[in-house]
C-alpha cells in the first residue's frame, strides 16, 4: 500500500507557518470533491455546513467530533461537544481546488489530482500563528484525513479523540519548536 494512504503519513512544515498533508484516496475525483463540498458527506469526516460554490461565499462549519467515530474516544478537557466557525471561499476550481479562510489561523487549501484510479489530496494550512495552534491543527487534520480515507474506502475509522491525542504528542516531537 502507498504510504500516503496509511495513518503514518504525517504532515510536514513546508514553510515556518504552513502545514502540508497528503492522502491518496480511491477515485473518481468527483467523489472526493463531494466529500469536500457536500455538507452531508463532509460531516462524516470533518464538519457540516452548506457550501455555495462561489468565491466569496461564506460557510458556517459545525464540528461534532464525538459523532465522527464509534466509539469517539475520550474528548480532552475544555473541548466543547461542538465547535462553530465561519469561513469564506477564496479560490474555487471544481473538482481540483478549494481554498477557504480558516478563522484566526490563516487559510486552508484542498487540492485534488487524479493519479490513475486514485486521487491525491493535498491539504495546505497557511499562516498558523503559533506552536500551540500548530500542534492542535496538525493532529486534527491528520486524524480528520485518516477518517476521510477510511470512509472513502468503506472502512471503520479509529476513535477520533484517542487518535488526536496520540497524534498531538507525535507532532510535538516531529515539528520544530
Amino acid at each position: 500500500m502507498n504510504d500516503l494512504a496509511t495513518t503514518g503519513s504525517y504532515g510536514v512544515l513546508t514553510e515556518p507557518a504552513t502545514l502540508t498533508i497528503e492522502r491518496l484516496l480511491p477515485g473518481p475525483i468527483e467523489r472526493i470533491w463531494a466529500y469536500l463540498t457536500e455538507s452531508e458527506l463532509r460531516r462524516k469526516w470533518l464538519a457540516s455546513g452548506e457550501m455555495k460554490m462561489k468565491v466569496g461565499s461564506t460557510v458556517d462549519f459545525v464540528w461534532r467530533n464525538d459523532e465522527l467515530t464509534n466509539p469517539p474516544g475520550q474528548r480532552p478537557p475544555n473541548f466543547p461537544e461542538d465547535h462553530r466557525m465561519q469561513c469564506q471561499i477564496t479560490e474555487l476550481d471544481p473538482p481540483h481546488k478549494l481554498a477557504i479562510t480558516w478563522g484566526s489561523t490563516g487559510g486552508v487549501t484542498f487540492e485534488l489530482k487524479e493519479q490513475g484510479k486514485e486521487v491525491l489530496l493535498t491539504l495546505i494550512h497557511h499562516r498558523i500563528p503559533d506552536r500551540s495552534i500548530l500542534l492542535n491543527v496538525s493532529a486534527g487534520w491528520h486524524m480528520h484525513l485518516d477518517i476521510l480515507v477510511a470512509r472513502a474506502r468503506g472502512e471503520e475509522p479509529q476513535p477520533f479523540w484517542d487518535g488526536w491525542a496520540r497524534l498531538k504528542k507525535d507532532y510535538d516531537k516531529r515539528l520544530p519548536a
